[in-house]
């Protein structure tokens, strides 16, 4: 079983739509049964809270339901526990760097890392554009399943 775990500031907007967006890909690949995804977030902030509305109408838009969300803080334990963690921008690397104590065994990677664009995800709280973070987050997503041989 592949554990992915999808990090972002406050799990609700891009790090739970990396993980819906790729439990809907699994799920239509019908290898589902060989993955474990979940979302986390850096900060306490939004600690409970579901998907952030317009992130949830993005991804409803996209036939992904994300009910059932409740958002939740990354874990020192989450390090060993998940295979690859994926942060969606550079602030969240660094949090995940100082939370886990670094990263001996190369499980953290930056979304975009896998789309060879680098970069990083542009956080709809602030710009306003869902569909332009769905978007990269799918392409991310789409690319990780490439390099995973699927």
């Amino acid at each position: 079983m592949i554990k992915v775990l999808f990090i972002c500031h406050g799990n609700i907007c891009r790090s739970p739509m990396g993980e819906f967006i790729l439990k809907d890909m699994v799920r239509k690949k019908g290898i589902a049964d060989q993955f474990h995804i979940e979302s986390a977030a850096t900060s306490y902030e939004e600690i409970g809270n579901p998907v952030y509305p317009p992130a949830r109408r993005e991804l409803n838009s996209h036939g992904i339901n994300c009910d059932g969300h409740s958002a939740r803080h990354m874990e020192k334990r989450d390090y060993d526990n998940f295979d690859i963690i994926i942060g969606m921008d550079s602030a969240n690397m660094r949090n995940m760097q100082r939370e886990f104590g670094g990263d001996p065994d190369g499980k953290l990677h930056k979304m975009l890392e896998y789309t060879g664009e680098g970069g990083d995800v542009a956080d709809p709280w602030y710009t306003g554009e869902f569909g332009t973070t769905y978007r990269q987050v799918k392409a991310g997503c789409e690319a990780l399943l490439e390099e995973l041989g699927f």
